[in-house]
């Protein structure tokens, strides 16, 4: 598949949350070992049969990015 989407970061899934209705999942970034955090459907989550230790991309589209500095 194909996808317009430019920030597409690989990892593997480190932990799945399931909720009533919501559920979040994390991701470990490789190289680096940072971390993002993505809040899905319950749903989603099912549908894809996302579990820990399974390859996964998280795709970021945003209109803003927020830069820090100390």
């Amino acid at each position: 598949m194909r996808l317009s989407t430019r920030n597409q970061l690989t990892g593997v899934i480190t932990e799945v949350t399931l909720g009533s209705v919501m559920a979040t999942v994390k991701i470990a970034l490789e190289p680096g070992g940072q971390t993002v955090v993505s809040s899905i459907t319950k749903e989603a989550v099912e549908e894809l049969g996302l579990t820990v230790g399974q390859a996964a991309t998280a795709l970021i589209k945003s209109t803003e990015v927020t830069v820090g500095v100390e």
